[in-house]
């Protein structure tokens, strides 16, 4: 059985699934809205056949908390979203936005995922990690984890449509992409309007 850990870069995830399947100018922006936890037993149950069986371990989800006192509604919805998520049964890291010309931004969301992805190989947490990110600027972490870890094997995920192919990949090896397509998305969506109590 092997141990597998999915490790989720939130509005990554999110904004790639908007801009594969719904109008992002238009359409409510709760559609790219996902389950963590089913969308990672969702990768690993639709996996290629003929591999080892998988036990999911961990999901592992990254991402940004609005300030309470510049957003407190956005804060709280939140809030709100990740115990979800935790009740679910999810590992939520959070890190505070940064704010430039009061417009909040991720920061440090993807270094603590990288770092998670490197330090959990190297310590053997894992057997199979999957990465569910189109950010390039974890490929260090890929190329790191591949070169010193031979007995880890990566993966990644990412939303497929004829006109969307986004995904993460290195140059020296081909990582197995789990590509989910509009009725995988639909089958791990979630619509909730968190900012609602």
């Amino acid at each position: 059985m092997q141990r597998t850990i999915v490790f989720i870069d939130d509005k990554n995830v999110y904004n790639d699934a908007r801009r594969a399947f719904f109008d992002p100018d238009y359409d409510h922006f709760t559609r790219g809205g996902y389950d963590p936890c089913q969308l990672a037993q969702f990768a690993i149950t639709k996996a290629e056949t003929g591999r080892p069986e998988r036990e999911l371990t961990e999901v592992r989800t990254y991402t940004g908390r609005p300030d309470a006192t510049r957003e407190p509604k956005m804060a709280a919805a939140h809030d709100r979203q990740v115990a979800a998520w935790e009740h679910a049964g999810a590992i939520v890291i959070s890190r505070p936005l940064r704010y430039l010309e009061s417009v909040g931004r991720q920061k440090g969301v993807d270094v603590a995922l990288a770092i998670d992805v490197v330090t959990m190989a190297v310590d053997g947490a894992y057997d199979v990690g999957v990465i569910a990110s189109t950010d390039s600027d974890l490929r260090p972490a890929l190329e790191y984890v591949v070169k010193a870890c031979p007995n880890v094997h990566l993966e990644v995920l990412a939303w497929y449509t004829e006109t969307y192919r986004r995904r993460l990949s290195i140059a020296t090896k081909n990582i197995w992409c789990h590509f989910l397509r509009e009725p995988d998305y639909m089958f791990v969506a979630d619509f909730t309007d968190y900012r609602v109590p």
